[in-house]
């Protein structure tokens, strides 16, 4: 018997990077208000924390949740999606354009890749927090923004990123 509440234990599961990287960044505070070698461990442990605690907080705010419709996977630089009515892959490495598009319920995330018709990923699929590190992998995508369009909530499609001349390598 679990004397947490399902709604705490999915709050604490979204967020446990960042809350690992704050205890870690107090941890490192309290080392470098010391003396000695422990103040410079303690300076070290403070920039991981501090880190961590960024990257947490990013993750946190991609995740949309679970139990969507369909599972994700990403293996190598491949993105799979596994749906109950269609699904595919893509390489992260040949995609040509990001969108997320709100015109379902839930919006999707919709990756281009030339040749082939675009994946649509619901941005509650299970699995789907895996897409964070597979996007912020893409040359020049600014993930503060993705964040901010995503939070938006718009029922259109937004371009979130499209690969240009220069990231054609």
């Amino acid at each position: 018997m679990s004397f947490i509440r399902p709604e705490a234990q999915k709050a604490i599961a979204r967020w446990r990077e960042a809350l690992v990287g704050a205890a870690i960044l107090v941890l490192g505070l309290w080392w470098a208000s010391g003396a000695g070698i422990l103040r410079w461990v303690g300076f070290v442990v403070v920039l991981a924390g501090a880190a961590l605690l960024f990257s947490g907080i990013q993750r946190a705010r991609f995740k949309r949740g679970a139990g969507g419709p369909g599972v994700v996977q990403v293996d190598e630089g491949e993105v799979a999606y596994f749906g109950p009515l269609n699904g595919g892959s893509v390489a992260v490495r040949a995609l040509s354009r990001l969108v997320l598009d709100g015109r379902s319920d839930p919006a999707v995330w919709a990756l281009y890749q030339p040749g082939q018709a675009p994946l649509h990923i619901p941005v509650n699929a299970e699995g789907g927090e895996m897409l964070f590190d597979a996007f912020s992998s893409l040359p020049g995508l600014k993930t503060e923004q993705m964040l901010a369009k995503m939070n938006e909530g718009r029922a259109e499609p937004v371009v979130i990123w499209v690969k240009t001349d220069r990231h054609l390598s």
